[in-house]
């Protein structure tokens, strides 16, 4: 979504840029909150970049929404199904830019990952509401930072490692050292949902975990 995109603009004689991309996909009946959470950080990004706030506080709010998101994905560490990562390092700001814009534009078009439509309103208190709940989510997380963090820069492909990978994102954000983030998810709108036929059509890379 727009909201998290790039802010390259600030990166200026640094010398090593990491750009990676996380997929994460969780599968259950209980994962229908998890939408909340990344709707709640979606929204809140979106306002943060419609009050032309300052780049620096408006990259602190995509920091706090992708700490909140993280804290959640590992609080349901039990419905974790497969994961996937990619990455790679650049000492050239332009390059690292590029990267991540390319991986933006490939996680936008993935099945059913489209912006949120947050201007849909919320029904009455008497009307009643009847949605389908997805079984399977794709939360796909894309980064950029300045520097080095192993727990990112191997496979995650595994549990330990995958836990070890999000904790370092928060970590990222209290260190001051994210400087873009992206954030998608598949199904975007509450109400859609994702099958385990177009899971293997449209996420080829996951891996069980």
């Amino acid at each position: 979504m727009n909201a998290w995109r790039d802010r390259f603009g600030q990166m200026m004689g640094r010398k090593r840029f990491v750009v990676c991309r996380l997929f994460i996909h969780l599968a259950g009946e209980q994962i229908a909150p998890l939408l909340g959470v990344l709707n709640r950080a979606a929204r809140q990004a979106i306002d943060a970049e419609r009050q032309a706030i300052d780049p620096e506080d408006n990259m602190q709010v995509l920091g706090e929404g992708l700490v909140d998101i993280c804290q959640n994905l590992l609080q349901y560490d039990t419905n974790w199904q497969s994961a996937a990562n990619e990455g790679n390092v650049f000492s050239e700001e332009g390059e690292a830019g590029d990267e991540f814009n390319n991986l933006f534009t490939d996680s936008a078009q993935r099945y059913l990952s489209g912006e949120p439509d947050l201007s849909r309103p919320a029904p009455g208190a008497n009307e009643p509401l009847y949605l389908p709940v997805t079984r399977h989510l794709i939360v796909m997380i894309t980064i950029a930072y300045e520097g080095e963090v192993p727990e990112l820069e191997g496979d995650l492909s595994n549990l330990s490692a995958l836990k070890a990978g999000l904790k370092a994102l928060i970590n990222l954000h209290y260190k001051g050292t994210l400087r873009a983030i992206q954030i998608h998810w598949s199904p975007a709108q509450l109400g859609d949902e994702l099958t385990s036929d177009q899971l293997l059509e449209h996420f080829p890379e996951l891996i069980p975990l």
